[in-house]
């Protein structure tokens, strides 16, 4: 799943057809990868997403479960509180997740060899070291992240057990399987439909400005607008179908696994 996301945040951070590093499509883009950066090119910045894997997903189900408990004492509808107990968890997750984006990020819009590029501790050392820990630092782009966390959350939970408490469960295994799958698919598919302008926008703010020692892109809401009058509606949904590939099947994927360990555990513990 990795590679996908290095391409998408190659589309992202490029500037329409005017960019001199513009791909010209899904496969120009894998092609030159591979041909510029060899196989590890598609491998980029993988650590940061692998040491923030484990307490992201703690946090983002953990929440969940402890912001809709919260919110069964207030008036609002169940299905309505799914989706706000999903916004909760989302941007409570962005929290934990935001600084290993900004290294991954960088790393990933690196287009040297994958064996002259700057480990991920390097890369976080230089950015800390010119920046510091703050908003202009290891926490760049903050607001995208919370934006993009936030809504894709609050879809992804409200979407799918709304959805799924609609449709009958079947007594059969496999075709109980094969719905929360489809549910869940949609679901992810959805949601990142949705978020892909946060995500834009982060990618932008996180990565190389155009011009060096230059701000262009500052916050969440300035570079949605600049991206759009600069270069159109459709540039705030770069990267979309190499996201959907990604986070449809995995957000399916992670909403079963959540379910069945969760009814075992109640079962169990």
């Amino acid at each position: 799943m990795h590679p996908l996301d290095v391409v998408k945040t190659r589309f992202q951070i490029q500037r329409g057809a005017s960019d001199p590093n513009s791909y010209k499509g899904l496969g120009d883009c894998f092609r030159t990868i591979f041909r510029n950066e060899s196989v590890f090119g598609f491998y980029k910045g993988i650590l940061p997403p692998i040491l923030a894997e484990t307490p992201k997903r703690a946090v983002k189900f953990f929440t969940f479960e402890q912001y809709k408990k919260v919110l069964s004492f207030t008036a609002l509808s169940p299905g309505l509180a799914l989706s706000v107990a999903g916004l909760g968890s989302g941007l409570t997750e962005a929290l934990v997740v935001n600084p290993f984006e900004v290294v991954k990020v960088n790393l990933q819009a690196n287009r040297d060899s994958f064996r002259v590029q700057p480990s991920t501790f390097a890369q976080a050392r230089a950015i800390v070291n010119a920046d510091g820990f703050g908003l202009h630092g290891l926490n760049k782009g903050l607001t995208s992240t919370l934006g993009r966390h936030g809504v894709f959350n609050m879809i992804y939970f409200g979407f799918y057990f709304n959805v799924k408490d609609a449709i009958p469960a079947s007594q059969d295994p496999r075709l109980e399987f094969m719905r929360k799958f489809a549910i869940g698919l949609l679901s992810g598919t959805i949601s990142s439909c949705v978020n892909i302008p946060f995500d834009v926008a982060k990618s932008r703010i996180q990565g190389p400005q155009p011009v060096a020692g230059e701000i262009k892109y500052r916050s969440c809401f300035q570079t949605m607008a600049l991206v759009y009058h600069e270069e159109g509606c459709l540039a705030l949904y770069k990267g979309l179908i190499p996201k959907i590939m990604r986070l449809g099947p995995g957000g399916a994927v992670m909403l079963l696994v959540y379910e069945y360990v969760s009814g075992w555990l109640q079962q169990n513990w």
